[in-house]
């Protein structure tokens, strides 16, 4: 049964130097809370899975908190690059950062046979892609019934998934709705998950088109504007400011070092991080 927690409580026990950390979230609900808290908490050596790695990746590839990442595509959505990404994997600061790419479709599979129980996934894809010759775990498979060559990638079964939601009941049940991604099967394919929640409610919203029973998550912590700069549907906006702002902050290593600093590491929670992020913005109009 979920247990209902606080976010540094909840980061402490189930996050631990080495993990393979899933933080899932698609367009909206990316769990940047628990991204900054594991930032905050010097937790290190991670290897990172998302299948849209963003600008929370970013953060914490360029905080040297991670030395593999698993994922699809990366980028910094509508805007460009992820300057601390391609540093990394570039020129090796502020450290060497090794790689494992796949598609989105191949991300997916792995998280649903790594939830169904099952050693790999099975799709029609990685065709007319040269993935296979750098990805090790791309391999063809012959259909026993038609003969088609498919392809078959392994289960994804990371020590520990986060991520955020727009509500939890007080039994650590969680719902959301909106775009859903593979926050799902991720949870459900870890060894231990937790949910961040924009709040804790007594019935969950009728507009809950997932419910992630409280007997799949570790963990429930409540993390208002949880998500941002990412959205939360129902409950606030896309940033689109900080995306742009962020392309900027992220291409130089000082000016990224001092904004880590002052913006994640001297804060005590998210929501004092927030704060100076708004602040930072009303100064830029003024």
């Amino acid at each position: 049964m979920a247990e209902i927690t606080s976010l540094p409580e909840a980061i402490t026990e189930l996050v631990h130097d080495g993990d393979l950390v899933a933080l899932e979230g698609f367009t909206h609900l990316i769990p940047y809370a628990a991204g900054h808290e594991i930032v905050r908490q010097s937790i290190g050596n991670l290897t990172l899975a998302r299948m849209t790695p963003d600008v929370l990746y970013d953060q914490m590839i360029g905080a040297g908190a991670v030395e593999r990442l698993i994922f699809s595509w990366g980028g910094n959505p509508g805007v460009g690059s992820l300057h601390r990404f391609r540093d990394a994997v570039e020129n090796g600061w502020p450290r060497q950062l090794s790689i494992e790419e796949h598609s989105h479709a191949g991300m997916a599979a792995r998280y649903v046979a790594a939830a169904s129980g099952l050693p790999f996934g099975v799709l029609r894809g990685y065709v007319g892609t040269d993935l296979a010759l750098f990805t090790p775990g791309i391999a063809p498979i012959t259909c026993p019934f038609t003969g088609e060559t498919l392809t078959a990638v392994p289960a994804l079964h990371p020590d520990v998934s986060i991520v955020h939601a727009q509500q939890a009941d007080r039994a650590g049940n969680v719902g959301l709705w909106g775009i859903q991604g593979v926050q799902k099967e991720a949870v459900l394919a870890a060894r231990r998950s937790l949910v961040t929640v924009e709040e804790i409610v007594d019935e969950l919203d009728s507009r809950c088109s997932v419910v992630l029973p409280g007997w799949v998550v570790s963990a429930v912590a409540p993390a208002p504007r949880g998500a941002h700069p990412s959205y939360a549907h129902g409950y606030y906006e896309r940033d689109n400011a900080f995306y742009e702002y962020w392309d900027t902050v992220s291409r130089d290593r000082d000016v990224f070092a001092k904004w880590m600093h002052e913006h994640i590491g001297s804060v005590g929670d998210f929501a004092e991080h927030l704060e100076l992020v708004a602040a930072d913005q009303a100064r830029s109009v003024s």
